[in-house]
């Protein structure tokens, strides 16, 4: 009986994100999200994707309006000069901590189960095509829009 309770239980896995995220901007720090873009309903530039993963400044001092909804993480941001809506689900985010110490911890990547009215058509493929609409930032042969370097993504406050 008590695993059936379990197993009907929605994820905490917003609820841990939501209350790290408290308590690492309470205490002045920065709080940084490590991003699998693997998982369905992701939205970032993928210009400043390296091995599958994007690391994102959440600070509420570092973008728009945040919301941490129910399934979602959504904010604006600016990559390269370029104001960007990004779409973080919360079986997405693989880590969350502090830039400043490292206080923080790890999560299971989840991937989302779909329903049969959700089926995608071309699985695994799918999920990486409303990625790279967001990414578009001219031609696609234009290299001078690729960050240079191996050098760790974030946000800045321009005003």
């Amino acid at each position: 009986m008590v695993d059936e309770t379990l197993s009907s239980m929605s994820s905490n896995k917003p609820y841990l994100v939501k209350a790290f995220y408290e308590w690492i901007s309470d205490n002045d720090l920065t709080p940084y999200i490590m991003v699998d873009i693997n998982v369905y309903g992701v939205l970032v530039p993928m210009n400043y994707v390296a091995d599958g993963q994007i690391v994102l400044n959440i600070a509420s001092s570092a973008v728009g309006t945040i919301a941490l909804g129910e399934k979602n993480i959504e904010f604006s941001a600016r990559f390269g000069g370029k104001l960007e809506h990004i779409t973080v689900p919360y079986g997405a985010i693989g880590a969350i901590y502090a830039k400043e110490n490292g206080a923080g911890t790890s999560l299971p990547i989840e991937h989302p189960e779909l329903d049969e009215d959700e089926v995608i058509d071309e699985a695994p493929e799918k999920p990486k095509s409303p990625l790279s609409s967001v990414a578009s930032t001219g031609s696609e042969t234009d290299k001078s829009a690729k960050p240079k370097g191996k050098s760790k993504a974030s946000l800045k406050v321009i005003k």
